[in-house]
């Protein structure tokens, strides 16, 4: 009986994580697996288009299959599920996060601003890696070359390229060719003219679906797409035991090599057609933040995998015996009772299908933009309860006025199936490769077996390359031009900004200049807080100076604040502030950096000025107790930075309560005029942020033993958050020296400067109050 109670536990544990698992992998399916769900739609129309439709027999359609099965095998079951998914970056997957993993385990960033502090976060290394590797040759020479570190960006950027031209490819192609169901002559078939104007309407309705986020998007399509693979499925079935039972024998690879002696070069032709029963793969991978490996890998095995094939075996068991009707095989091999049914369950599945990538493509962005990559953009947190789900409005609208170009513009399944092909095996492609490095710098395996892995994945995917590449006058040109277009402007927004950082660090201020200030600065100190935002994350940036000679006046305290991207994932809340100290104690300079991983989502935070106040008021007592230690109470010009958890107000001096003053009035001193107090009371009521803000008030703790010094300081520092908060910014114009070549001038003064202009500002994105703003106007010269 005892044995039976001490076992209860356990069950339940395993019951609840079975449940989790499964409520997951039935999401995922409405996520993740759309796409390749979608694909029977149209890969033996494409794969027997062009030459190879003269080699219409039973061999070709038998070593079609074949192709097609070990195609899923090889890719998306061997390398993706057992080998890819393991790769992860602390649960998040895609291009970007094998990247920020060779980042954090090789110096390959382009961006000078990584701290050893970053190094400490508890995210920063996988569980199980040796931090203290030995680092091997070949590591040291990529660390060493430049050009390598540029190259192996500009191949990463690639490749985020391709996604986000799947994220064009996938609604078009998916939703296309789904309605062309409608030209089924049994059925009354509409002209391509209404086939094609259907689609753009489905799609503008797909697009517009977006805002509403993943979760709910997840629950709404996952049973359309469970309801459709067992359709395919039962169907596949159906259509192998009527029509050709033998199609079993065509798993065997001997078809293969029969395929290729007879059809030649026409054959290597079609694995362009091959490769679209694998598109969608990437999503699974990509799409990892969302869900787990484990419900991924189960739902593929489970369902996904075994009704995809039993799907094309049936489809080849049809086609064996009615090769005539390959134009249109997927809809042919449906038994006419249940036409209907299947056709309203295709546009279903395809407007599923286009979600996953979509949802693949607003992840992708996110972490561009995160690493400095892409210009600023408006990111939504779309769940409460889920994190990391984001909506990205203008990449939304840009995607689907780029479908509906796509649609239009060429019309022919065929044409969009060769640009798809083409942009979903560079993913692949890019993806195998970065694979390989991650084996030897993150896993710290032998470098032979990353080159087994390179070399067996590399050529299978080499080959479905080379054949995708051959169809770029056929329409394999559309992602080519769109990747061409978005690598050139994410190169020149991350050229830009690496060169303006860089010139922040060659004129930033140094400290002997701030020492012969003195203590006032050589100006009136008023009160209040003034937090100038920098991006550097070391010394005084020039625009502290150019603000001194001026104006007449500084704040009381002043706090240089970075907000800084990690890469990792997420930084926890605890870890997410480092606090240091500028100067000697006396002058109140201090220094913030906010850490944000690649996934998280900066959102308005109205607590940041009081997390401020206690942050720093932390540090002032940590400060305090180490120097009692050492007996030596002389703070350093540029101290070390701590991190302060924000969470943990213990150990600060200060007593954060609920201020009961009424709304728009202050019970304490400020140094603002009436005029501004009513104007910001005004301000705060229009925008309705009244309401949401909490409102309190710090006092110095009376139960605690302060020194005095501290209490001083800390006096000091209330007292200026009472009077009021300053955020300080520059206004940066960046133009190119005069003796730069014409391509960087290009660069800078009009690609770069363009890109400003039309993106959104610092100060929104750092969700800074207008009514406290002050900016700098600086020009940099790079």
């Amino acid at each position: 009986m005892d044995e039976e109670i001490g076992a209860s536990p356990r069950q339940d544990q395993w019951r609840n994580h079975r449940k989790t698992l499964s409520i997951l992998a039935f999401q995922s399916f409405g996520v993740v697996y759309g796409d390749l769900s979608t694909s029977p739609l149209y890969v033996f129309k494409s794969a027997m288009s062009g030459n190879l439709y003269n080699y219409r027999d039973e061999i070709t359609i038998f070593g079609l299959l074949s192709l097609i099965f070990w195609t899923l095998t090889l890719l998306p079951l061997l390398k993706y599920v057992i080998i890819v998914l393991s790769a992860d970056d602390n649960g998040e997957g895609g291009t970007f996060a094998l990247y920020s993993l060779l980042c954090r385990h090789a110096k390959l960033s382009l961006l000078p601003n990584q701290q050893a502090a970053d190094e400490e976060l508890s995210t920063y290394y996988q569980p199980g890696c040796d931090r203290a590797a030995v680092s091997s040759p070949f590591k040291r020479f990529l660390e060493k070359h430049r050009k390598l570190r540029t190259c192996l960006l500009l191949f990463v950027l690639f490749g985020a390229c391709m996604v986000i031209g799947d994220g064009v490819l996938t609604p078009t192609i998916s939703v296309l060719s789904a309605i062309s169901g409608l030209r089924d002559s049994d059925t009354g078939g509409l002209g391509n003219g209404w086939v094609v104007l259907i689609a753009c309407v489905v799609l503008v309705g797909l697009f517009a679906l977006q805002h509403r986020g993943t979760h709910r998007v997840a629950f709404m399509f996952a049973p359309i797409v469970v309801l459709w693979l067992l359709s395919i499925g039962g169907i596949g079935l159906y259509n192998i035991i009527r029509w050709n039972p033998r199609i079993c024998l065509a798993l065997s690879p001997h078809y293969i090599v029969k395929f290729f002696k007879r059809t030649g070069r026409d054959g290597w032709i079609a694995l362009g057609g091959v490769l679209l029963a694998v598109t969608g793969t990437e999503a699974m991978f990509a799409d990892l933040g969302h869900f787990t490996a484990s419900s991924i890998r189960l739902a593929f095995v489970g369902v996904i995998y075994p009704c995809l094939v039993l799907q094309y075996m049936g489809q080849a068991a049809f086609l064996s015996k009615n090769i005539s009707d390959v134009e249109d095989s997927f809809y042919q091999s449906i038994p006419r009772p249940v036409f209907w049914p299947m056709f309203v369950l295709a546009s279903l599945a395809a407007v599923v299908g286009s979600q996953s990538v979509i949802s693949a493509t607003f992840s992708i962005v996110k972490q561009c933009l995160s690493l400095g990559c892409f210009p600023r953009v408006k990111v939504v947190h779309t769940s409460r309860w889920i994190y990391g789900q984001i909506y990205i409005p203008e990449i939304n609208w840009i995607l689907m006025v780029l479908c509906l170009a796509v649609t239009v513009g060429f019309r022919d399944i065929t044409v969009i199936g060769n640009a798809y092909g083409l942009a979903c095996v560079a993913v692949m492609f890019v993806t195998t490769w970065l694979m390989a490095l991650v084996i030897i710098f993150v896993w710290q395996k032998n470098i032979l077996l990353a080159l087994m892995f390179l070399v067996f994945f590399g050529s299978i995917e080499g080959a479905y390359l080379s054949s995708a590449v051959m169809k770029v006058p056929q329409g394999g040109w559309a992602p080519i031009a769109l990747a061409f277009v978005f690598m050139f402007i994410m190169y020149v927004w991350h050229y830009g900004t690496r060169r303006k950082y860089l010139f922040d660090l060659q004129n930033k201020v140094s400290m002997k200049w701030i020492l012969t200030l003195g203590p006032s600065l050589g100006i009136m100190r008023v009160p209040g807080i003034g937090l100038i935002y920098t991006e550097l994350v070391t010394g005084v940036p020039a625009i502290f100076s150019h603000f001194v000679t001026n104006l007449p006046a500084f704040h009381q305290i002043l706090v240089f604040v970075c907000v800084k991207s990690v890469p990792v994932p997420y930084v926890p809340a605890d870890e997410r502030y480092l606090i240091g100290r500028i100067g000697p104690r006396q002058y109140r300079m201090y220094r913030c950096i906010v850490r944000y991983g690649y996934k998280d989502v900066q959102k308005e935070d109205e607590n940041f000025e009081n997390h401020l106040v206690m942050s720093i008021a932390k540090f002032i007592q940590m400060e305090a107790e180490e120097a009692a230690s050492s007996g030596s109470y002389e703070s350093s010009t540029e101290g070390r930075m701590a991190v302060i958890h924000t969470a943990d107000t213990v150990g600060t001096g200060l007593i954060m309560r609920d201020s009961n003053e009424a709304a728009g009035t202050s019970l304490t001193r400020s140094s603002k005029s009436e005029t501004l107090q009513s104007l910001q009371s005004l301000y705060e009521q229009e925008s309705g942020s009244l309401s949401r803000r909490r409102r309190v008030r710090f006092q110095i703790s009376e139960e605690e033993r302060i020194d005095p010094q501290v209490r001083d300081e800390l006096s000091d520092l209330l007292e200026a958050k009472e009077a009021g908060v300053a955020y300080i910014i520059g206004h940066s114009y960046v133009k190119a020296r005069k003796n730069s070549n014409f391509l960087k001038s290009f660069a800078i003064d009009y690609a770069y400067s363009f890109l400003r202009k039309n993106c959104r500002g610092p100060s929104v994105t750092l969700h800074i109050p207008h009514i406290s703003l002050i900016e700098v106007g600086m020009i940099y010269y790079v």
